[in-house]
């Protein structure tokens, strides 16, 4: 299903970082994140909503765009 926030990510295995573009073009990378919870947004029905309770304030984070 398509974010109403989240207009896309991607994971790099090597960093464990997680790129988070959101609707508004902010882009930020989240950094240290576990690919269990890159799969886990991959495989949510809401990705704002997964990314609101597993993501946001739990890791590390730089804005890049």
């Amino acid at each position: 299903m398509p974010s109403a926030v989240i207009a896309n990510f991607y994971y790099d295995k090597v960093k464990a970082a997680l790129r988070v573009i959101f609707t508004t073009g902010a882009v930020y990378e989240y950094i240290n994140v576990p690919e269990v919870e890159y799969l886990g947004m991959s495989n949510s029905f809401s990705k704002g909503t997964y990314f609101n309770r597993h993501i946001k304030n739990r890791f590390r984070f730089k804005k890049i765009k």
